[in-house]
């Protein structure tokens, strides 16, 4: 099972963290902490997996990563799982990244955190792997992008609102609006046609 996914930069700033098992909000900064020095002083010429530090599990855990120019990715997760495997994972979560993003940076990753999330929670759910084939993944995420785009969000409402207006037949202004016991004045108001 996955306890944990992290990613953080070459100065150990964590640009993502989603933890699978609760912890308080210290201990996951101290898993991070931890995490960061333990990946961070090893050669790049060593294998990619390791013994979890002690805030994760220790030696019943490993910490599987993959380091992406200023990027660390590191998937904390116990003894039932494959190290070639999460290895594996972590190269469909980047390329993923990589087609949704058009070449990603770190910089996406701060400020489009929601949508990294999503991609992820694709991949990821409960600490269990639900889908490493990355098409399917992508259309998922398409499919998604679309639903948002025809709902147009919150910040279209607005827009709506006044399009609903404009388009309606009224012969004349209202001058007054009642509600049940509220009364609206409505002021002199420029045609909206």
């Amino acid at each position: 099972m996955i306890k944990a996914i992290l990613i953080f930069n070459n100065h150990g700033k964590p640009r993502l963290s989603k933890f699978y098992e609760h912890y308080s909000e210290d201990t996951e900064q101290q898993i991070i902490r931890e995490t960061f020095h333990l990946v961070s002083k090893r050669d790049e010429n060593v294998c990619n997996f390791l013994e979890g530090g002690l805030l994760i599990g220790g030696s019943d855990n490993k910490l599987i990563y993959r380091h992406y120019a200023t990027l660390y990715f590191v998937f904390c997760v116990d003894s039932s799982e494959s190290e070639l495997g999460i290895l594996d994972l972590i190269q469909v979560f980047v390329e993923t990244l990589d087609k949704c993003f058009e070449n990603v940076c770190e910089l996406d990753l701060i400020f489009h955190v929601d949508k990294v999330h999503n991609i992820l929670a694709e991949m990821v759910m409960g600490g269990m792997v639900l889908e490493t084939n990355m098409n399917e993944i992508i259309t998922q995420i398409d499919a998604q992008n679309k639903m948002e785009k025809s709902e147009a969000g919150i910040a279209g409402a607005p827009a709506r609102a006044v399009s609903a207006v404009k388009n309606m037949n009224l012969p004349e202004m209202p001058r007054n609006i009642n509600i049940g016991d509220i009364s609206i004045k409505v002021p002199n108001l420029p045609s909206f046609k």
